[in-house]
């Protein structure tokens, strides 16, 4: 058998309903904590003693947990405690004391990485939050992103006089995405062409579109807008996305924009305005200075990483807050009425700071309650390439995070073929090392931990986007000369830890079909519609599976996360819900047999783990006659598997 990280044995709480009731609180409510302690190897008590700590006014407090009343369950003892919402936002973590060798170990605090014994800083303590919730449908969303240049072309964009500074391409041209001609090709995608395919997406399982900008601008990503007035004529207008939205809900399919908050292009009619009048009130929505970042001579405005045609906005303006995000008359609220289901915000991150500046949260703060007045179910998402927990902790900002941190940067890792692809990803190496699961286990841990259980739920997983390699590519190994079999392989591990981790898994266009992409740019591909000999079917059929089973089970879209193994080829964990719980096995590679308790999974007998995976075969699970009171896990190779279990 193997020998696996034991995270089993470890007590458990998370900020699901599973745990956390309510898990959106109301200010001054009383939420009613629980915390799952295994009993021992040889049956003794996990702990004697369960406290929360709860930080009132930034001092802590001890509060006593008991037992819930009732049988003891197979998996353990309940210990519930009672906590009123005292602030907006309220850390907790438990302090378990106990005989040596129990899970308490004597003396141990548990908060969002796990247990230690030993003392802890508050920065991974659970959260309560009682700001305005999240809305509600963002837990069962299934995002699919499209790069609208990309993905469909209608017979009226023949029509239509190409833009002064493209470079027209025809469908099926290879993609530049190197050199200067890179922002400029043009292959004349436009919104009806989304509208046309609207029935893939449903098809594959997916219910929000994810537009990249359809404002105008001088480039095919259009994240250099030149007004937010408008929709970009080359993709049909205004009209255009009317009648797309209209289309789109028919069929049950939210619709999210994309808006650059940190930046406009250089040929905005507000920057333009601003540099031809000084006296403006457009010149104070910039930082006009002489200095580039390095301190050298600039352009004379402060702009994006440098790009001289994406001047940074100055949020200190409050004219610019008002006519861009503050208020009903602001650009975020009128999109919103028009019929969009929410926001991405691109460059969240770097929005509102600058230098000694850091309006940061109050643009966040400002932007979503802009959003929620206009449309109280609106989806505001931010886009950050790095660890994005510390604007999240704050609780009435960004509803969620494009995780690459806490999802696309470990997976990657983990599966990861080793080779470059030659750009660096987010400030991160172009050369992706091949880690253990057990370090991937941490890593996720460590992120989530540092962020409200609501924040994590409403962050979207990425295998990967517009903005980096495609996954396929990633974890290929094929080089230049294509994907090897091993690659398809893998990029089914990925999907299936995408589709059974807590998040909003967020589907690029063509990933389904498993086009590829060295990078950003390169991973732009239009899509073959023409040619669908070129698709995947196989992945195809996976990622429909995936999506649908995801949708059948609550437990994988709104339940919390257990960890309950991990080695350097797999790792296991339960998701569980008030209705149900699920065992997930994710295996890069083939492994020794894994045996699980079936104590542990909540239950008694093999009548209680009833597979229910997508891709039966992947991995084996089974108890066996000479070990009754195992579940022992097989892996031939790199796939998945899903079990239902008892609910706990």
């Amino acid at each position: 058998m193997s020998s696996p990280d034991v995270l089993w044995r470890d007590p458990h709480h998370d900020g699901s309903s599973w745990c956390t009731e309510p898990s959106n609180p109301d200010p001054g409510a009383t939420v009613r904590l629980r915390v799952l302690v295994p009993r021992g190897p040889d049956g003794e008590p996990g702990a004697t003693e369960v406290s929360a700590r709860v930080v009132r006014d930034g001092e802590p407090v001890l509060l006593a947990a008991t037992p819930e009343p009732g049988p003891e369950g197979p998996a353990g003892v309940w210990w519930a405690v009672d906590v009123v919402v005292h602030n907006p936002v309220t850390p907790y973590r438990f302090l378990l004391t106990g005989p040596p060798g129990s899970a308490a170990g004597g003396y141990a605090w548990l908060n969002g990485t796990g247990v230690h014994r030993r003392e802890v800083t508050d920065e991974a303590d659970f959260r309560l939050v009682a700001h305005p919730a999240v809305p509600d449908w963002v837990a069962d969303a299934v995002v699919y992103q499209v790069f609208p240049d990309r993905f469909g072309r209608s017979g009226a964009a023949d029509a239509r006089p190409v833009p002064e500074w493209a470079e027209p391409a025809d469908w099926d041209d290879p993609v530049v995405h190197e050199g200067p001609s890179t922002p400029l090709q043009f292959f004349g995608g436009d919104l009806p062409g989304v509208t046309e395919h609207l029935d893939h997406l449903v098809g594959l399982g997916a219910t929000v579109l994810y537009l990249t900008p359809f404002f105008p601008s001088r480039s095919n990503h259009r994240y250099d807008a030149t007004t937010f007035d408008v929709v970009d004529p080359a993709l049909g207008g205004d009209e255009a996305l009317v009648e797309l939205l209209d289309a789109a809900h028919a069929r049950g399919l939210r619709v999210v924009g994309d808006l650059t908050t940190n930046h406009t292009g250089d040929q905005h009619e507000w920057f333009r305005t601003a540099v031809a009048d000084p006296a403006s009130p457009e010149h104070g929505f910039y930082y006009f200075e002489d200095e580039d970042e390095g301190g050298g001579a600039g352009p004379g405005y402060a702009c994006w990483l440098g790009v001289t045609s994406l001047p940074k906005l100055d949020h200190a303006s409050v004219e610019l807050r008002r006519r861009f995000y503050d208020g009903p008359d602001s650009v975020v609220a009128r999109w919103l009425r028009l019929g969009l289901d929410g926001w991405r915000i691109d460059v969240a991150n770097m929005t509102g700071r600058h230098r000694d500046v850091d309006l940061n949260h109050e643009v966040a703060r400002t932007l979503v309650r802009t959003a929620r007045e206009t449309r109280p179910d609106a989806w505001v998402l931010a886009e950050h390439g790095h660890d994005a927990t510390r604007d999240l902790q704050v609780g009435d900002g960004w509803h969620g995070t494009m995780d690459y941190a806490g999802f696309t940067r470990p997976v990657w890792t983990w599966l990861s073929a080793g080779e470059s692809l030659g750009r660096t990803f987010f400030g991160q190496p172009a050369r992706n090392p091949s880690v253990p699961g057990q370090e991937v286990v941490a890593a996720l841990r460590e992120v989530h931990a540092a962020m409200p259980w609501r924040a994590q739920a409403a962050s979207t997983l990425h295998l990967d986007s517009h903005d980096i390699a495609r996954f396929r590519t990633a974890v290929g190994g094929g080089g230049s000369g294509g994907i090897s079999p091993a690659g398809r392989d893998r990029h089914l591990v990925g999907l299936a830890a995408q589709f059974s981790l807590p998040g909003v898994p967020s589907v690029f266009a063509g990933d389904e079909i498993g086009l590829t992409g060295r990078d950003g740019e390169h991973a732009r591909t239009p899509f073959p519609w023409d040619r669908p000999h070129c698709w995947d079917e196989e992945t195809l059929t996976a990622y429909r599976a995936w999506i649908a089973l995801r949708a059948a089970h609550p437990a994988l879209r709104r339940g919390g996360l257990r960890w309950i193994s991990s080695g350097p080829d797999w790792f296991t964990f339960v998701r569980g819900h008030r209705e149900e719980a699920v065992l997930v096995h994710v295996a890069r590679g083939s492994h020794e047999p894994l045996a699980l308790p079936l104590s542990v999974l909540g239950a008694t007998g093999a009548d209680d783990v009833v597979a229910v995976s997508p891709a039966p075969g992947q991995v084996s699970g089974s108890v066996p006659h000479d070990a009754p009171d195992s579940f022992v896990l097989r892996a031939g190779g790199p796939g998945s598997g899903v079990w239902r279990l008892p609910v706990s």
